[in-house]
């Protein structure tokens, strides 16, 4: 059985779409994971009483709507919420059934990103309520590099050893420089905290390469 430490280390980035500067991970090929996790997964989209004879799968809130979606992975059920919103992440008014529709998709891939997968791409929706990334003015002049954030022993071996697993998934040397750029920012921040592991990382991208102009030749 996979655990979260596991799970967290799939790569989703050759599985989603940029829109608005946000970043949406596929709910089908997100669901298609669970699935071959584990068989027994399930997904339930909490319902609202709205008369006497409906029920609705969302919550009235002020003219909006909020979705429920709970997914149980490995028998551990984890539930999140998310409103009917635009393209522009606003609430939607009085959504319509393909809106609605929507949002329990996005919701449920929301969900699955409580059990890990994929949840690194949801690490720029932690703003409070009404604030917005600080827009900064252009320099006139180069400001001086940040130093990457330190990072613990452990997570350093974690992403190397993530690194190295997933260049299983890549048969090509296109492939293999695609996985690179997706993840160029934590590789630089590695050679630099990490010499030794960032080598290690060089090591197995070199040999895959090697392999992949040979059998192509």
């Amino acid at each position: 059985m996979m655990t979260p430490a596991d799970i967290l280390k799939i790569n989703v980035n050759e599985h989603t779409e940029k829109k608005q500067n946000l970043t949406y991970l596929s709910w089908a090929w997100a669901w298609a994971e669970a699935l071959k996790m584990d068989a027994n997964a399930n997904f339930e989209v909490k319902t609202f009483k709205h008369d006497l004879y409906t029920d609705l799968p969302y919550m009235h809130i002020n003219g909006t709507a909020m979705v429920w979606v709970t997914v149980t992975l490995f028998g551990t059920p984890r539930t999140c919420m998310l409103p009917v919103m635009d393209h522009r992440n606003k609430a939607i008014p009085s959504p319509d059934a393909f809106q609605v529709n929507t949002a329990i998709m996005r919701c449920m891939t929301k969900a699955l990103s409580l059990h890990g997968l994929g949840l690194y791409i949801y690490a720029g929706e932690d703003l409070p309520e009404g604030e917005e990334p600080e827009e900064k003015p252009v320099a006139k002049t180069k400001p001086p590099a940040k130093q990457a954030p330190q990072k613990s022993e452990e997570d350093l071996q974690l992403f190397t050893d993530s690194i190295i697993e997933y260049t299983n998934t890549c048969s090509t040397v296109d492939g293999l420089n695609s996985y690179w750029k997706a993840n160029q920012k934590q590789l630089d921040d590695l050679k630099v905290q990490s010499p030794e592991r960032y080598a290690q990382v060089i090591k197995r991208f070199s040999e895959l390469k090697k392999q992949f102009t040979e059998k192509a030749e």
